[in-house]
């Protein structure tokens, strides 16, 4: 671990002062940021929207919530430290984690085969403080296959080989990392929560997302779906970040196009976009 993930790591903001707790706005973090690698000061964002994130009171149809950033944050930290680098050119970004991926995992995207076989990510994973009995997290250990982390990471692996020369132009990350959960166990996006729950909520991811997308130094974001897209597009054109929105399917398989054949449509946009030359010469 570097100096400063270890010094992040030590300041988790569950023992943050509370006089040192960051304001949220579009502007630079007030942490100097002279001499911090990318991925601290990507971390840096995360562990500041998630104190903001823990005032957020959700009511029905929202019976749990829970947040990969807290218990999974070893895995997730271990993700960012390995590839969240200088240079990277692309954000494919999500919209928030799916029950099986990044919740588990820590891990955008993050099916377990992949995320363990593929990426090679290690780290303890805990619980949530009020887990539902059909939802449980079993971490890098959860059986139930994520089938839209496993088409997207599947697609670059197979475009890429090896993760390094994916992670050479490009970075993944979800715009939201909370999961919402009913009574009955159903996962529910953001969309589906009440409006003003929802426009809180998402006005808090749009300000880390600004920020993320600045300490990154990426060119191009690419939302993994018409929602990420939309709301990348949104709220980066407001805050005057100028960076290049695009898009792709997603590949859930409540998709009946991406069940056809998500990698062709994948491929085909990519191609378009540049991209997959990138990747292609990494």
């Amino acid at each position: 671990m570097s100096a400063d993930s270890a010094q992040l790591a030590r300041g988790d903001v569950r023992r943050e002062e509370p006089a040192r707790e960051p304001k949220p706005g579009f502007g630079p973090s007030t942490a100097p940021r002279i001499h911090r690698s990318a991925a601290s000061r990507f971390l840096q964002v995360e562990l500041e929207l998630n104190a903001h994130l823990r005032r957020l009171v959700f009511s029905q149809p929202v019976r749990h919530v829970y947040n990969p950033l807290e218990y999974a944050w070893e895995p997730h930290r271990c993700y960012v430290e390995k590839f969240c680098r200088a240079g990277q050119s692309v954000l494919f970004l999500g919209m928030n984690p799916g029950p099986f991926g990044m919740a588990q995992t820590g891990v955008p995207f993050g099916e377990v085969r992949s995320v363990v076989d593929w990426l090679k990510i290690t780290g303890e994973v805990g619980h949530p403080l009020d887990e539902h009995p059909k939802r449980r997290i079993t971490g890098l250990a959860c059986t139930q296959k994520e089938v839209s982390g496993s088409r997207f990471w599947g697609f670059f692996r197979k475009c890429c080989g090896e993760p390094d020369h994916f992670f050479k132009h490009c970075f993944v990350h979800n715009l939201c990392p909370l999961i919402f959960i009913s009574a009955s166990g159903k996962n529910l996006t953001p969309p589906e929560l009440p409006a003003d729950e929802r426009e809180a909520l998402l006005a808090l991811c749009d300000i880390a997302l600004c920020q993320a997308v600045e300490a990154l130094g990426v060119t191009m974001v690419i939302g993994v779906g018409r929602v990420a897209e939309q709301r990348a597009r949104r709220a980066l054109s407001a805050a005057g970040v100028a960076v290049q929105v695009e898009g792709i399917m997603h590949p859930s398989p409540r998709n009946p196009l991406a069940n056809k054949g998500w990698d062709e449509v994948a491929k085909g946009k990519l191609s378009q976009l540049g991209v997959l030359s990138l990747l292609s010469n990494a």
